[in-house]
């Protein structure tokens, strides 16, 4: 009797603790100095178009229609509707961090989206909200601010070393504590290479390479970089660096395959494909014979 009470009680002390964890986790704790961000642009009704046509195409599936009340309920917790009080009653900075960072099936949508289309989506979220005013402009941040980034490698430690400092009316300043991806273009998208960095107060930071990471014929890799900060805005710049091992990948219609011509196709495909022709070829010239000896037998019997 007392092992089952003391059961039930850890059971019930389980349940709680998971609920107030769960609770606990859909608190969405931005960062201040991320709540104050504001858009670098007035939202107009061109700019509230434009984000009309970013958002159908990667959160109206989650989200749905604004005003309609009709986002994903078989996620958990459900999406909120852009023109709720829910959404709306967040600053411009509070939802533009929540798209760019993402969160548990919210996915981070800063390397899918550009800062510009981010905005634009926002532009597009306040249009349903007439109550709503826009923030003081942030002048500063631009996503064509003079910033010059450059790179090296450092062979002994394997990292790729970048540098970026933004022109000023005297002289050029380091970009400090830009938050800064890498990534490694590939056939199908792009591949990040190690974590996100901040630059340091030089303006430089560091990233580890993979070994024997595959390059083209000759070893080169395009490396993209991608840098944002409040001051600067965002930056992204691609390097074609000799790092990586030499690799010969062949074409797409190099190799047999499904999708190749017809001289290129797999061998088990062509071997069924004529297996099944001459199959219904044989099963017709049978049908026939069989016809023309009925038709025999029949005026025999007559």
């Amino acid at each position: 009797m007392q092992r089952k009470s003391t059961f039930k009680i850890f059971v019930l002390f389980t349940i709680v603790l998971v609920n107030t964890g769960f609770l606990f986790g859909q608190n969405w704790v931005v960062p201040a100095e991320k709540k104050a961000k504001a858009s670098p642009f007035l939202f107009t009704e061109v700019t509230s178009k434009q984000g009309e046509a970013v958002y159908t195409k990667n959160c109206q599936s989650c989200h749905g229609n604004p005003g309609k009340d009709n986002a994903l309920k078989s996620l958990t917790p459900q999406p909120p509707d852009p023109a709720a009080d829910k959404m709306q009653k967040n600053t411009d900075g509070e939802i533009f961090y929540k798209i760019s960072e993402g969160k548990a099936i919210m996915p981070s949508f800063k390397n899918i989206l550009s800062e510009t289309d981010r905005w634009d989506i926002i532009s597009y979220i306040r249009s349903f909200n007439k109550s709503y005013t826009q923030a003081a402009i942030n002048t500063n941040a631009s996503t064509s601010s003079p910033v010059k980034i450059r790179v090296k490698f450092d062979s002994i430690t394997k990292k790729l070393i970048f540098s970026a400092k933004k022109a000023t009316k005297k002289d050029s300043v380091p970009v400090v504590d830009a938050e800064t991806e890498i990534f490694v273009m590939r056939y199908f998208g792009n591949m990040q290479l190690d974590s996100s960095q901040q630059t340091n107060d030089s303006g430089i930071v560091a990233f580890s390479i993979p070994e024997k990471l595959p390059g083209d014929s000759t070893g080169f890799l395009k490396i993209i970089v991608k840098m944002n900060d409040d001051a600067t805005g965002e930056k992204s710049d691609t390097f074609k660096l000799k790092i990586g091992v030499p690799t010969i990948v062949p074409g797409l219609t190099a190799n047999r395959a499904m999708w190749n011509v017809v001289s290129k196709s797999p061998v088990w495909l062509l071997a069924t494909y004529f297996s099944i022709l001459l199959g219904v070829w044989v099963f017709l010239i049978y049908v026939i014979t069989r016809l023309v000896k009925l038709k025999k037998l029949g005026k025999e019997t007559k």
